[in-house]
């Protein structure tokens, strides 16, 4: 679907170097087309269908976080993150930091992350599509929505990436450590989003800002970004 989280969803199959089929849709009205509902009930992208050799029928797969998980639980083992610390193997807290910041991370993009981005969003299509004689409140009211709750929130949650770049595991240059991993290409999408807002600047935000820059610069992310640009004639990191 275009302009929508699927972007790292294709980011994620070219680093895993599998052949897979593209098959895109248009937008109706800012919403998915109906036909999507026929893929999968909630009609939502991203879609991954998985056909195995003697199966009668394909595997659909929703949700990014899912999605991504068994991806690379079957094709990609080396983008997650060895799980146990030597002898530890199976015990509880015997997990490796890299591996907690990766299961972390898979699940925070989404949980906490993108809701305060499509709240940003929401109250800039408010101010923006509220009526003449209503805009005065509206931008009223969507600008105390952003002074007193979303902004805070956005910089409390900037500054803790910023921090975890800084403490990334072996003085590495990832969320998890020294390599990429899918939770690198899950938080591609909210942290290109959030780089265009006022919010996040270089200044303010020096190491994430530049971990945004690397990880765009990766070939594999840079072969799926043209391939947004050979379907849809752009390619816009924005919500």
């Amino acid at each position: 679907l275009e302009k929508s989280r699927a972007q790292r969803i294709l980011w994620l199959l070219e680093e895993l170097k599998v052949d897979y089929e593209l098959k895109t849709y248009k937008r109706q009205e800012k919403q998915a087309p109906p036909e999507f509902k026929k893929v999968h009930p909630l009609g939502k992208s991203p879609l991954v269908s998985v056909q195995a050799e003697g199966a009668a029928e394909p595997l659909v797969l929703a949700e990014s976080g899912p999605i991504a998980e068994y991806l690379i639980d079957h094709f990609g083992p080396h983008l997650a993150p060895r799980k146990w610390q030597d002898g530890k193997e199976n015990q509880v807290q015997g997990e490796t930091e890299e591996w907690l910041r990766y299961r972390y991370y898979m699940h925070y993009n989404e949980g906490t992350l993108m809701p305060y981005l499509v709240t940003a969003l929401l109250l800039s299509i408010i101010k923006a599509k509220s009526p003449f004689f209503i805009k005065p409140i509206a931008n009223a009211i969507a600008g105390n929505i952003e002074s007193g709750y979303l902004n805070p929130n956005l910089d409390n949650n900037l500054s803790f990436i910023e921090s975890q770049i800084k403490s990334s595991p072996n003085g590495g240059g990832y969320l998890c450590g020294s390599k990429l991993t899918g939770a690198d290409i899950l938080m591609s999408f909210p942290l290109g989003a959030a780089k265009g807002r006022s919010n996040f600047t270089k200044a303010k935000y020096p190491a994430l800002w530049d971990y945004v820059d690397r990880i765009e610069a990766m070939d594999g992310f840079k072969r799926a970004v043209q391939k947004i640009i050979d379907v849809e004639g752009s390619y816009d990191p924005s919500l």
